[in-house]
């Protein structure tokens, strides 16, 4: 459970910060072994960023290289909080007197993300090199041609869907929980709910009392039912717009 947890929340993390991830990666190839002053600027700072990659690139390209940036996130954190997580419910970071260690657990920290890291590198050169990718007229560093799938692919519309579903789900299941309790508690004779007095007093008597994962009961079911049907609602729309422009011309 520390490994799924600590994976799917990174990844939920990950869809919000990958833009930064976008602009992070350009502003440290531009000016790639050249002197100061000797090669244009594309990017003149984090927001012109921002600005010129929307306008040039389109705003799809804040979120470049998102699909392998997910499965980074949720591979390295999953295995270095997991198997940190481990670590303390085994007891071993404690010394044999009960006292917590801090020896122990900078070891056990730094062996953790030692194998995060080497496990998530390739997929993370994967990621670099697909957010460098930009038009030529603000291209930085070398400029690799990957291309998962062809434009217009049933298959880049179902990994697109497969990815939103992700989202939807960690954004949803706290109030799925809510409305699934509140539904299912029971009333007195005038029908007013004897437990909860709204989704509001729901959410905060579950996460006080069960705490934060009391809220994501029930996510990996939520996942494989909401999931399917984001993905499949998403992908039979993209199909279904993409015949009727064929058609329409």
């Amino acid at each position: 459970m520390d490994f799924l947890m600590s994976g799917l929340a990174a990844c939920g993390a990950c869809v919000f910060t990958n833009p930064l991830e976008v602009v992070k990666t350009r502003m440290q190839l531009q000016g790639e072994l050249q002197a100061p002053g000797t090669y244009q600027r594309h990017y003149r700072n984090v927001f012109h960023a921002f600005i010129t990659i929307g306008k040039v690139d389109g705003l799809a390209a804040l979120q470049k290289g998102l699909a392998p940036a997910l499965l980074y996130q949720f591979l390295m954190n999953g295995i270095r909080l997991g198997t940190y997580g481990l670590a303390e419910a085994g007891g071993y970071l404690h010394t044999a007197e009960g006292t917590h260690s801090p020896a122990r657990s900078a070891a056990a920290g730094a062996m953790a993300g030692v194998m995060g890291a080497y496990l998530g590198s390739p997929i993370y050169m994967v990621k670099t090199h697909l957010q460098a990718q930009a038009a030529s007229e603000i291209a930085v560093g070398h400029q690799y041609k990957h291309q998962i799938f062809p434009p217009q692919s049933w298959k880049l519309a179902l990994v697109a869907a497969m990815t939103s579903g992700i989202a939807v789900v960690l954004a949803m299941a706290p109030f799925d929980v809510a409305c699934t309790r509140l539904y299912n508690q029971p009333t007195d004779a005038q029908g007013k709910g004897l437990m909860y007095r709204g989704i509001l007093d729901a959410l905060l008597q579950t996460s006080r009392t069960e705490g934060i994962f009391g809220m994501y009961k029930g996510i990996g079911a939520s996942y494989f039912r909401l999931g399917p049907h984001t993905i499949l609602s998403l992908f039979f729309w993209d199909q279904l717009r993409s015949l009727y422009y064929t058609y329409t011309k």
